[in-house]
C-alpha cells in the first residue's frame, strides 16, 4: 500500500491487492486477494470487493472454480454496503450507489451509474454512460449497450419455464437492450427479448415481444403506439 490510501477502521485487505493513488476506504471494508483498484477511488463503509460466488445445494448451475480477481478502474465510487463479486470489471468513473450488487463475470462500462439497491446478476455486460436506477434488476446473461436507461424497479427475466422442467437447463436467456434503449419504471421484460436502438418501454408495461428501433411501446402486453419523438432520440441529444 502507498501513503495515499486513507483507511477506515476494521478494514480487511487480502494478499496481492494492487492500489493506485489517492484511495479512500471506509470502515468495515473487505477486499479479497488480488483485487486491482485504480486511482482516485472511493470505497465507502461495509463494502465487499472480490467475493467468490457460493452455490446453493439445490442450484442447477455448475460448480465454478475460483474466479480471477476483480478489477476496479480509475475514479470509481462504490457506495455503502455494496458487494462486487470476483471477476467483475468496473471501468473508469463508474458510480455504484449504496446496497448495489454486481455479480461475477459482469462488465460495467465507463461513467455508468449503478443506482441504490440495483442487482446486476452474473455474466452480464453493461455499456458506457448507462443509468440503472434504484432497485432495478438486471437478470443473468443480459447485455446492455451504451446510453441505456433503466428506471426504478424494472424487472428483467431469463427463465421462461419459471424454475420447472429439465428442458429449461440450456434455455436461459437474458434480455438485450441496445444502445439508447430505455425502460420505464416497474416495467417487466420477458426472457430473451431485445429492445433495439432507441426503443422505449413505457412504465408498468410487460414486454413479451422484441421492441423495434425507435418504437415506443405501452401496456401489457406492450404494443407500439407511436415512434419515439425526434427530440428524444439519442442522436439528437446535446
Amino acid at each position: 500500500m502507498t501513503s495515499s490510501i486513507q483507511l477506515g477502521q476494521n478494514v480487511i485487505i487480502g494478499q496481492n491487492v494492487v492500489f493506485g493513488e489517492n484511495i479512500i476506504i471506509g470502515n468495515n471494508v473487505v477486499i479479497y486477494d488480488g483485487t486491482q483498484i485504480g486511482n482516485n477511488v472511493i470505497i465507502q463503509d461495509n463494502v465487499v470487493i472480490g467475493k467468490q460466488p457460493t452455490r446453493a445445494k439445490a442450484s442447477i448451475l455448475p460448480e465454478t472454480k475460483k474466479l480471477p480477481p476483480t478489477i476496479i478502474g480509475n475514479g470509481v465510487t462504490i457506495g455503502t454496503s455494496s458487494i462486487i463479486y470476483a471477476k467483475a470489471e468496473i471501468a473508469d468513473e463508474v458510480f455504484v450507489a449504496d446496497l448495489a450488487t454486481i455479480r461475477e463475470r459482469v462488465v460495467v462500462g465507463e461513467r455508468t451509474i449503478v443506482g441504490r439497491g440495483v442487482a446486476i446478476e452474473n455474466d452480464c455486460k453493461v455499456g458506457s454512460r448507462c443509468k440503472l436506477e434504484t432497485n432495478c434488476y438486471i437478470t443473468a446473461y443480459s447485455e446492455l449497450g451504451d446510453h441505456v436507461f433503466i428506471a426504478p424497479c424494472v424487472v428483467t427475466t431469463n427463465d421462461n419455464f419459471m424454475g420447472r422442467s429439465k428442458e429449461r437447463f440450456d434455455k436461459f436467456k437474458g434480455v438485450t437492450v441496445q444502445t439508447g434503449g430505455r425502460i420505464g419504471a416497474n416495467a417487466t421484460v420477458l426472457p430473451g427479448k431485445v429492445i433495439h436502438e432507441d426503443g422505449t418501454v413505457a412504465a408498468a408495461s410487460v414486454v413479451t415481444n422484441d421492441v423495434q428501433k425507435e418504437d415506443l411501446v405501452v401496456g401489457s402486453p406492450a404494443k407500439k403506439i407511436r415512434n419515439v419523438p425526434e427530440n428524444q432520440l439519442l442522436r439528437n441529444q446535446g
